[in-house]
């Protein structure tokens, strides 16, 4: 295992928090920086239930929560992972103080799903060292980490990060080009953008599609990928099938209609009690609880693929 890294999350909301468990759980000094009273006063009862249910509550002494940057060690610093809201302006100025701040061998994330790091660290000094780490919700049951290489970013530094990350229990992919979405969104934006354009098509139920997914080849992808899968099943039969379908696909370039018309509605999902499904606080609770545990059961299934967090 490469050795333990000094960490600091800078955001202490759902993901920030959560990258924060996974780097603990790994034993790594971490230190969550979260300026909102609030949010922050709530992170040790959050982080103590996260390690609990980790199977590590040992770890939680890794874990230090502070109001702001300049409570940090600086020099003792490894590794910064920002995880602030999705905002370009203040990811940008954010990386400005992190540059002026760390060491200058330390590595500088972000774990932007949106934005490239090219336009995070766009003229900063420094460039080699800067890269996307995106994690995935929930981060510390997702194993997948993207390690995004911006146009300046050293390869050997992308490499080592990959290794780190290995080492604290996550699936690294390094994605070489910073293209919008990086790897595993870009995949998942086609296959829902031909989900939306069934539903829109009056072919499929929201419900329908998601079983679909559920129970048929998304089932499958726990197995295997879908370029792996393909060896399984032949590739020949994929390539006659995509001569027959490829033209028929939706390739819409702007965003499906049944979701624009739920975002006009105000129907965005469990966060407004309504989106492609209804809910309460009490089915919002049940779902959270179903969903989790079939994370975990997964990760179950899978526990002797994964890397082993000493």
């Amino acid at each position: 295992m490469p050795p333990r890294k000094t960490c600091a999350v800078v955001g202490g909301g759902t993901m920030g928090a959560d990258i924060a468990l996974t780097l603990a759980r790994a034993g790594c000094p971490t230190h969550l920086v979260e300026t909102f009273a609030a949010v922050r006063e709530a992170l040790p009862a959050r982080l103590a239930a996260g390690l609990a249910a980790l199977g590590c509550p040992d770890r939680l002494d890794f874990l230090e929560v502070h109001a702001s940057l300049d409570d940090l060690d600086w020099p003792a610093v490894d590794l910064v992972i920002e995880a602030v809201p999705e905002k370009l302006e203040p990811k940008r100025a954010l990386f400005a103080d992190l540059a002026r701040r760390a060491r200058p061998d330390a590595w500088l994330a972000s774990n932007s799903s949106s934005f490239p790091i090219s336009a995070i660290a766009d003229g900063l000094p420094g460039q080699g060292r800067f890269a996307g780490l995106h994690y995935f919700m929930p981060a510390h049951l997702v194993p997948l980490v993207e390690v995004v290489c911006g146009a300046g970013t050293d390869p050997a530094v992308a490499r080592a990060l990959a290794d780190f990350m290995r080492a604290t229990g996550k699936v690294p992919v390094i994605v070489r080009k910073d293209l919008p979405g990086f790897l595993a969104n870009r995949l998942q934006h086609a296959l829902a953008r031909e989900a939306y354009a069934l539903i829109d098509a009056g072919v499929a139920t929201a419900e329908d599609v998601d079983a679909a997914v559920r129970f048929g080849f998304g089932f499958r992808y726990l197995a295997a990928g879908p370029i792996l899968q393909k060896d399984h099943a032949g590739i020949d039969v994929h390539a006659a099938a995509a001569a027959t379908m490829y033209p028929d696909l939706a390739a819409n370039t702007v965003p499906a209609k049944c979701l624009t018309d739920r975002v006009a509605a105000g129907r965005l999902g469990m966060k407004t009690g309504g989106g492609f499904y209804d809910w309460t606080p009490e089915t919002i609770a049940a779902e959270k609880a179903r969903y989790e545990a079939v994370l975990r059961g997964a990760l179950a299934l899978l526990a002797d693929e994964l890397p082993k967090v000493e």
